[in-house]
């Protein structure tokens, strides 16, 4: 009795997902988007219809309230995500973000990014991780902003900005924060900014360094001692 070959089988195997991937390259949904300097991304009222993953560069976020008063939400880096109310059922944007330094960023449709988190349990996990992170990190400012002085807030403010621990002990603020900006995160006058900063450099804390400023650890041990 004769012997039958298996016939070739003509289905394709999946690649595996890797968020990395879907995150960084374009695809059905999703841009790569660059941005100049100041240059607005999307304003306060806007149709929201994306989530926006950062590539390169800072962004600004802010509200404006009815009265004009302007508001600096956060500023974010690298790696993380904005526009994410859209997903909730958000139609219009609730704040503006602006390109804090020249920008890259991956704009993923409203729809591309549900499936993706429905089908894809490694995006998911990504996802809610960074979630988690933001949502400990607004707490911190909360508790910052009751029960900390404007001195330590702005202290704080710079070690964030400047990613300060996860890479180096002494790392330069990659966007060019102006003290106004500062003034606004932190809930107190350029003045009073522009005295602090002053400070900070004479007792050796920070160093201006081309426009950009220097982190040294010293300012890390203010904050947790002082």
């Amino acid at each position: 009795m004769g012997s039958f070959a298996a016939a070739p089988s003509n289905k394709k195997k999946k690649t595996a997902f890797d968020p990395k991937t879907f995150l960084a390259q374009i695809g059905e949904g999703r841009t790569i988007v660059k941005h100049h300097h100041n240059q607005a991304i999307y304003t306060q009222g806007d149709n929201a219809d994306s989530v926006f993953h950062i590539l390169e560069g800072k962004i600004k976020v802010t509200v404006i309230s009815k009265t004009g008063k302007e508001a600096v939400l956060a500023i974010l880096g690298p790696g993380e995500f904005f526009g994410e109310g859209c997903l909730n059922g958000h139609t219009r944007r609730m704040a503006t973000v602006t390109a804090l330094t020249d920008c890259t960023v991956m704009r993923i449709t409203k729809a591309t990014m549900l499936r993706a988190l429905r089908d894809e349990p490694e995006l998911a996990a990504v996802f809610i991780m960074y979630l988690l992170h933001r949502n400990y990190r607004v707490e911190e400012d909360l508790v910052d902003h009751l029960f900390n002085s404007s001195e330590k807030r702005l202290a704080r403010i710079l070690l964030l900005l400047a990613n300060f621990g996860k890479e180096k002990q002494s790392e330069r603020v990659a966007a060019p924060v102006s003290q106004e900006t500062l003034a606004e995160m932190v809930g107190t006058t350029r003045s009073r900014v522009n005295f602090f900063m002053n400070k900070f450099r004479r007792l050796g804390f920070i160093d201006y360094n081309g426009g950009g400023i220097e982190i040294h650890g010293s300012l890390l041990n203010m904050v947790l001692h002082d």
